[in-house]
């Protein structure tokens, strides 16, 4: 028989002694991991609402983009060969200018920025550009996928698509300079419709629901929820589709306007805390 020089064997003493550093290391992260806090989600506001004061609003306008500006409302109605590009007094609900879209044209939603309407279409891939003053069309604009809503920072053009995307595009170039993603807590937010940026905010319509999400421009993240259950005119009950669309904001005067398609009514409206 051979035998094991001292070397050998405290070579093999040593690979039989314990892993002292490896099994005090998975016992601290055992410890670690026991005593951890839990992460619980986050708890968004949801808001209420009143009513301020209602007026009048054409049953038969498609509401597609809304907004508030110098005093009148400009309106973006949709159908096919029924869309429209719309100035309209607040308190009468009276149509003071109206610009009609080419039938083949689904017109979706709209904004004002640097004295110019931007106005987008459903699948045509197009926008159109327009004279404030007059409606009168100027040009066009080109982008990929669908056109929903559309709103602005001031700077960029902001647009939705129907999914949790929202693009911030150059108006000089059409280009896209940035993308954020909307997320419901873990789940995307999808069917992000009608868009306005109010006080560093985008208010977003969510189609089908009486619900308005409050969006962090910066991150997509959902900063408080505003709940319009109960708005919504008894006659447009009856079709599914006159659904809540439309949100505009009189900066000036902080007053918040929401309406919907086929609404008989566009309300004003004050948050409250639920």
């Amino acid at each position: 028989m051979r035998t094991q020089s001292a070397g050998t064997l405290a070579l093999l003493l040593f690979l039989t002694l314990p892993a002292c550093g490896d099994g005090g290391s998975a016992a601290n992260n055992s410890s670690a991991q026991a005593t951890a806090p839990t992460v619980t989600k986050e708890e968004v506001p949801v808001y209420a609402y009143e009513i301020v004061e209602s007026y009048p609003h054409d049953p038969k306008a498609y509401t597609q983009g809304l907004v508030f500006y110098d005093g009148m409302l400009f309106e973006s109605t949709g159908q096919y060969g029924e869309s429209s590009l719309r100035k309209v007094e607040l308190k009468k609900g009276k149509v003071k200018k109206k610009r009609d879209v080419p039938g083949q044209y689904f017109a979706e939603g709209m904004t004002i920025l640097n004295g110019k309407i931007y106005q987008l279409t459903w699948q045509q891939n197009k926008g159109f550009i327009y004279d404030l003053k007059d409606l009168d069309l100027e040009g066009e604009f080109n982008y990929e996928g669908e056109g929903w809503g559309l709103t602005t920072d001031g700077q960029s053009l902001i647009l939705s698509d129907g999914t949790n995307q929202l693009r911030f595009i150059d108006p000089t170039t059409f280009r896209v300079s940035r993308t954020i993603s909307v997320m419901d807590g873990q789940e995307p937010l999808a069917d992000i419709n009608e868009l306005e940026y109010i006080q560093g905010e985008i208010y977003a319509n969510v189609w089908k629901t009486d619900r308005i999400a409050r969006i962090d421009p910066r991150d997509g993240r959902i900063l408080a929820w505003i709940d319009l259950s109960g708005l919504r005119p008894e006659e447009t009950l009856k079709n599914t589709e006159n659904v809540l669309n439309g949100i505009a904001y009189d900066t000036e005067h902080q007053r918040l306007y929401v309406t919907g398609k086929r609404w008989p009514k566009l309300f004003e409206i004050r948050l409250k805390k639920k």
